[in-house]
């Protein structure tokens, strides 16, 4: 028996002591797990604690009366009391003992629960009877009575009461009619964020993991979508994995120029769709260039850059260009896009019409209310549907102008330069219509586009300058690095000394890589930079992408699944943080992606070391592999690929975890047999059968039933008609049969059974 006394509580702390041989001193933080206690019997109030609970009081007589019969002082004050008075974590060890003689008197006479109703707690405050299921949030709701007695209603109102009292509110366990019923779990998320999602306690969390799922976990684990879903469904939430309304996280660009006194710059223009859907001819087209060629496997993998200069009403208009990858790997890098751009040019292929990744950026225009232009290509290719597409387009609200809406919709022909004109007359005369400034005179301010670790020239940043200009010579912060701008690099590789607004160049003087994504500016000198770079708090996106994959826990978690085991490296930051995104998409019911490194610089002697010593496999992702590297991979016999394609990786590390997935058969009824005779022979036992239906292989899998069980399953070792070896026997035949099995019985059926491999799946 547990006995709980309570001296001294308020809404902010509750203080207690537990007996059970000795004491234990509790703070306010465990008073949820106090009221939970498997039989908590007895809760004393004094004074201080029952005025507290004046809330309970229905008006001012009952109060004055009840105040009255509290300064009644049923016992004296002993020196026990006197000495710890001001201890509210003390208790009179006699005044226990009185209480548990008089607690064990009570529980003699009660046969049933005891009705407590407002009156009752008021005339006996010194002793207050609850029973657990009362005290138990979970239990309370669903608490039902044996004998239905005419004051319960009042004493359920009671005690209630008395525990929103006693418990904070953020620790009270959410109520169907408290929480959000529609949930949205889409990706691997730890027991914390699932906690603040569902507003639930992680310890309750954590113990429903232990005792329904048998999977013993911490705060900050990452557990897997089934997982998190399963949770969320317990706790009758309505699951679903789609958000079209919040999917997407765009950081708001937090550059701008108020004042229309300063400069006006060239806009940045987006070029956005999906994989194959002609992007980047149109932008050969647009530079009379030759990208395409140029691409490895046909898709853009990376974020480019480009100017121009177009002449439209007798104006020279200078025009930066973003090329952005298609591929569903590379959603970071779009959304990036949308958050330097300040135009967007939404190309759909009029022979394939809005694909997900369409869809997807039509999201990324429709939150960041940007300015954009409907391009489709492909128009002459034949059997193409335009009309389609264009009510496809209106499902999203985008009608063109020419059917009384407010959207740009131009048809062209990437490759017959149809319209090429009239796009660039738009994408001017928007340009015209928004009016992009910029202040030259201020230091500079722009976003990191990507960043990686050259040999030579050391961190290489890819930015663009949004406001202001930077020199030669600025100090620079991004995040937690700063530095000394050593070099400016143009398009072209030309050395600059500055660079002015919507420029895209290639900067040299960060101490370490920074994290792309994330602002940079110029600042005055390099105390500033240090302040800035040390106050930065955030969190690294591709450490947490790398925990959240690795520290994964999914629904086999504890069934021994293999493990596959990777070092990546990559040659830019921007191609990593792609690759791990698309690695994290892959099923790991049956085999755990673990990424022992990742990183975007070239492959050294140190990652040949680590893969030795931890056998995994060495990926690499359109590097340049020295001939000494190479000796050393194939001298320490490292299984090492190089690929240029990202899909190809993904095929691979695929295969990679195919192969580790346990082949599995379906079973394909032969035949069936019955056991008529065991004898031995040379200390095993055959089993003589007679074939009732189909045939028996020599090759098949067999299961030997018993009163309808099933008792053994195995192969056939051996299988003779008479006394000669053969590979069957057919129906009204009979036949010795001998297997691992020996406790062979008369009239045992026999099963056999073909099996048939099946295709292997990571789900």
């Amino acid at each position: 028996m547990r006995y709980i006394f309570l001296y001294d509580f308020c809404l902010s702390e509750l203080s207690c002591q537990i007996f059970f041989n000795c004491n234990y001193n509790l703070s306010s933080t465990y008073s949820n797990n106090i009221l939970k206690l498997e039989s908590p019997k007895l809760l004393y109030f004094i004074k201080s604690s029952i005025l507290s609970s004046s809330s309970l009081l229905k008006n001012q007589e009952t109060k004055e009366s009840f105040t009255d019969k509290v300064n009644t002082k049923p016992n004296p004050v002993s020196k026990f009391d006197k000495k710890y008075r001001n201890n509210i974590d003390t208790q009179d060890i006699l005044e226990v003992k009185k209480n548990k003689l008089r607690l064990n008197k009570n529980k003699k006479n009660r046969k049933s629960e005891v009705d407590i109703d407002q009156e009752d707690i008021f005339t006996h405050s010194d002793n207050i009877f609850f029973d657990q299921k009362d005290l138990n949030l979970s239990s309370l709701k669903n608490h039902k009575v044996n004998k239905v007695k005419k004051k319960d209603k009042s004493r359920q109102e009671i005690i209630d009461t008395y525990r929103k009292e006693l418990l904070p509110s953020d620790n009270i366990e959410t109520s169907p009619s408290n929480i959000h019923k529609n949930v949205i779990i889409s990706t691997p998320l730890s027991i914390q964020e699932l906690s603040n999602k569902l507003s639930i306690p992680e310890a309750e969390i954590i113990t429903y993991l232990f005792l329904k799922q048998g999977i013993s976990v911490t705060v900050n684990q990452v557990i897997d979508v089934s997982i998190a879903q399963q949770v969320a469904s317990s706790y009758d939430f309505n699951v679903t994995n789609k958000d079209f309304h919040n999917k997407f996280s765009l950081k708001e660009k937090n550059i701008s120029i108020r004042s229309s006194d300063h400069s006006l710059r060239a806009p940045v223009v987006t070029i956005m769709g999906h994989v194959d859907h002609g992007k980047t001819t149109l932008l050969d087209t647009i530079l009379e260039t030759n990208l395409v060629h140029q691409e490895r496997g046909g898709i853009t993998q990376s974020i480019s850059a480009y100017e121009i200069d177009w002449e439209y009403n007798l104006k020279s208009y200078k025009l930066i260009f973003l090329d952005t990858p298609g591929h569903e790997a590379f959603e970071s890098m779009r959304i990036r896009g949308v958050q330097i751009t300040d135009i967007v040019l939404l190309v759909v292929a009029a022979d394939d019409g809005l694909q997900p990744q369409t869809i997807e950026c039509i999201e990324y225009i429709q939150q960041t209310n940007l300015p954009f232009v409907v391009v489709i290509n492909k128009i002459d290719k034949k059997d193409v549907n335009i009309s389609r597409i264009t009510q496809d387009l209106a499902k999203y609200n985008i009608i063109s102008k020419q059917l009384g809406g407010d959207t740009e919709i131009i048809h062209v022909s990437a490759l017959k330069r149809k319209n090429i004109d009239l796009l660039l007359s738009q994408v001017c005369l928007l340009s015209d219509q928004a009016r992009f400034f910029a202040d030259p005179m201020e230091l500079a301010r722009g976003t990191i586009i990507e960043a990686y670790l050259d040999r030579k020239q050391g961190s290489v940043a890819n930015v663009i300058v949004q406001n202001g200009t930077l020199n030669l010579g600025d100090f620079i912060v991004s995040s937690n690095v700063y530095g000394k701008v050593k070099g400016i690099l143009n398009l072209k590789d030309i050395r600059l000394t500055s660079a002015g607004p919507s420029s895209i160049v290639k900067v040299l003087g960060f101490s370490a890589v920074p994290e792309i994504g994330l602002e940079f500016k110029a600042v005055k000198n390099e105390k500033q930079a240090k302040q800035d770079s040390i106050s930065y708090s955030g969190s690294e996106y591709l450490k947490t992408a790398l925990k959240l994959l690795n520290n994964r826990i999914t629904s086999s978690y504890y069934s021994h699944i293999k493990q596959l085991k990777l070092i990546i490296k990559t040659d830019t930051q921007g191609t990593l943080e792609a690759v791990i995104n698309l690695l994290s998409k892959l099923p790991q019911s049956k085999v755990q992606l673990n990424i022992i490194s990742a990183n975007f610089t070239g492959i050294s002697n140190s990652d040949i070391e680590l893969a030795l010593s931890t056998n995994s496999f060495l990926i690499a992702f359109n590097l340049n592999i020295s001939s000494q590297i190479y000796n050393l991979i194939k001298k320490n016999n490292i299984i090492f690929e190089n690929f240029y394609v990202i899909y190809d990786l993904m095929n691979y590390v695929e295969n990679l975890m195919l192969d580790l997935v346990e082949l599995e058969y379906d079973k394909l009824f032969v035949g069936s047999a019955t056991v008529r005779t065991v004898f031995e022979i040379q200390k095993k036992f055959v089993a003589g059968c007679f074939i009732n239906q189909g045939k028996i292989k020599k090759i098949c899998y067999i299961h030997v039933c018993r009163n309808n069980h099933i008792v053994y399953e195995g192969n056939i070792i051996s299988l003779k008609h008479l006394k000669e070896d053969v590979n069957e026997v057919y129906s009204g035949d009979e036949c010795g049969l001998m297997c691992e099995y020996n406790s062979w019985k008369s009239l045992d059926i026999v099963e056999a059974y073909e099996l048939v491999p099946k295709k292997k799946s990571l789900l």
